[in-house]
């Protein structure tokens, strides 16, 4: 992907077309040209800390386990035996020092080596040769990303560049899961919560609270793999007692210093994945296309140990305060979901401010040109040269 070209783009001032929401085509396209080479998040390296410990991450028809070795690194493979194809682990998380599948009894090692075959003088094959699928794994700041194909395109830490300086205050290595991972499913199409989520025009009009809070200081920066959206917490106290009391009770962080004191940032990396990042805590979502009309929300939060009583307060207060902005978000996908069904929607036009979907659109029409389109192309469009 380091080949497209992000600058010239004739349709820069349009969104993508509706057909591109809704077509079964289109969504099986992005799942190969644009999922398979992306990154996704599995867990955070804390997540596993002891030999066998495993987490599993399923997305768009694939299984795949993150498992520390017991010479204590993380790999990641498909979760699939080598003998029938079955899929071995079940749980979302757990700990195994031996990987057996439960079909035939095949077992392999925390390194992916195939240890146990039941009758193994009745096959003529190598052991060696028939380990667990391997998948390349990159370890971003404690955060355990996986890719099921290399494109050339690339690295995490690469593609957060932009923002490296900023992420590195926040220590995201040193962080610890606050709860379990929750998962959301929505009945919307996946561009449709990644758009959403980079909209900086709806905050003053969908997201009373977040104005509350903020002001008019919301402000939205595009990249080419990542864009940051952020906004001060102002001092003037909200009208509403949740939000006020979250302004009281925000202790002061020492390593973030003055400028992030207050300041809650966004980062949304190519194509699917959000860091929230918070004085008290960092959430990462990502949305996981399942149909077109359907995406799964995966999402946990992560937070330094820190035990003062003002910082449990304001982390239980940032929960209150973003369950009504989720709320909220959610029902305005939907409508755009809904509206997005009418053959009468072609493209509308975009902002200039509206930079970080101008930057996905481009991406996205690079990557399938057919989404230059404003109607569906006959079927079979993604299959000829």
């Amino acid at each position: 992907m380091d080949g497209i070209d992000l600058e010239d783009d004739p349709d820069a001032d349009w969104s993508l077309p509706g057909w591109t929401y809704r077509d079964p085509e289109f969504f099986k396209a992005e799942l190969r040209r644009i999922f398979r080479p992306s990154w996704q998040i599995v867990a955070h390296e804390s997540d596993l800390p002891a030999p066998g410990d495993y987490h599993r991450l399923d997305y768009i028809g694939e299984s795949v386990i993150a498992i520390r070795g017991e010479d204590g690194q993380v790999r990641a493979f498909t979760n699939v035996c080598r003998h029938r194809g079955a899929r071995i682990v079940q749980d979302g998380a757990g700990c195994a020092r031996r990987l057996v599948c439960p079909y035939h009894g095949w077992t392999y090692d925390s390194a992916g080596r195939l240890i146990g075959v039941p009758m193994r003088e009745d096959y003529a094959f190598d052991a060696a040769d028939h380990g667990l699928q391997s998948v390349q794994l990159e370890n971003f700041h404690g955060f355990l990303f996986v890719r099921l194909e290399d494109d050339g395109g690339p690295c995490v830490a690469q593609m957060m560049a932009p923002w490296a300086e900023e992420i590195a205050a926040y220590r995201f290595a040193d962080v610890r899961a606050l709860g379990r991972v929750t998962l959301r499913p929505r009945d919307v199409n996946w561009k449709i919560v990644g758009d959403n989520y980079s909209d900086g025009l709806h905050i003053a009009v969908a997201h009373p609270g977040l104005r509350r809070l903020m002001g008019d200081g919301y402000g939205v920066q595009a990249a080419p793999h990542a864009d940051r959206m952020h906004g001060p917490i102002v001092d003037r106290p909200s009208s509403t007692l949740t939000e006020r009391a979250y302004q009281h009770f925000l202790p002061n962080i020492p390593h973030l210093g003055d400028e992030r004191q207050r300041c809650w940032t966004y980062v949304k990396l190519w194509p699917n994945i959000a860091f929230d990042i918070y004085p008290d805590q960092i959430d990462f979502m990502q949305w996981l296309p399942q149909a077109p009309g359907r995406t799964l929300i995966r999402e946990t939060a992560y937070a330094l140990p820190d035990e003062r009583r003002a910082m449990k307060a304001a982390r239980y207060l940032n929960w209150r305060i973003n369950r009504q902005v989720n709320a909220e978000d959610t029902a305005l996908i939907e409508r755009v979901q809904a509206g997005l069904a009418s053959e009468s929607f072609t493209v509308g036009p975009l902002s200039r401010r509206e930079v970080a979907l101008r930057q996905f659109n481009r991406r996205v029409r690079a990557i399938i040109p057919q989404a230059r389109q404003h109607r569906a192309p006959p079927p079979g469009w993604s299959h000829r040269p």
